[in-house]
């Protein structure tokens, strides 16, 4: 047993480490904060080592086509007790994952309301992944798969949220129409989508889903009506620069 600070080497040979290409990509996409398994398909070890004719790294590449005998250097930095520290998302067993969201959730909105809203997006992103990765294991339509949609589906407005302030449009308009195509009456997708339609000139498809938030909730009208008086004023302001722009075309 060694302690913090105490460094360990082992020569492992290369029969013992033929798919270590694979856990090392692994690890470096948890260092990218990744999925570890991205990119690979559900199948036993040695199917993954033959169907990946690349890994996305020349160095993995040239270990996988020619085994060699690997030296590990391992140093404990910390030592760390059951139940002390979170677990990412991927290591965690689907009971873990369950109990795990709402204090994500509360860790994301917490940040958001500090201000931070990149290290929010990433929370609500953690707890989207850990229902996701519990719904894909139900039957789609199913009342457990509706169950578990009907806890995402706040995690990924607010995601959309978070994203709206970090300017990032498109993405918004594809998580909002994803949760529109299931539930078609819910507000703060069409809120959201619609300014999201805004900030990228989609005027049309942005009057639509405000006409559509004022009609599933009058009451937000003094909100859809702000909304609207600012995507005018940015029209105006666009058709202004547009007109001394071409003027200076014809001119010419």
């Amino acid at each position: 047993t060694r302690g913090p600070g105490e460094p360990a080497r082992f020569r492992c040979d290369a029969k013992h480490v033929v798919l270590y290409p694979l856990v090392s990509k692994s690890l470096r996409n948890i260092a990218a904060g990744k999925d570890p398994l991205e990119g690979q398909r559900h199948c036993c070890s040695i199917a993954q080592l033959h169907d990946h004719y690349s890994l996305g790294y020349p160095d993995l590449d040239e270990l996988q086509k020619n085994p060699q005998p690997l030296i590990f250097d391992i140093e404990v930095l910390k030592v760390e007790a059951p139940g002390s520290y979170q677990q990412d998302p991927w290591a965690m067993t689907d009971e873990e994952k369950l109990q795990a969201v709402p204090l994500i959730h509360k860790e994301g909105n917490e940040l958001y309301r500090q201000g931070k809203v990149q290290e929010a997006a990433a929370k609500y992103y953690d707890a989207i992944a850990c229902l996701k990765n519990l719904q894909m294991k139900e039957q789609p339509g199913s009342p457990d798969w509706i169950e578990l949609d009907q806890k995402i589906t706040p995690l990924l407005l607010n995601y959309c949220q978070c994203k709206l302030q970090c300017e990032e449009y498109y993405e918004v308009l594809d998580h909002c129409s994803s949760i529109l195509n299931k539930y078609e009456d819910n507000v703060k997708a069409y809120f959201k989508r619609g300014k999201a339609h805004a900030a990228v000139w989609n005027v049309a498809e942005a009057q639509a889903d405000f006409a559509k938030v004022l009609a599933l909730d009058p009451s937000l009208r003094p909100v859809v009506s702000k909304e609207l008086r600012s995507l005018e004023a940015r029209l105006r302001e666009k058709d202004a620069e547009d007109k001394i722009r071409f003027k200076g075309i014809f001119s010419q």
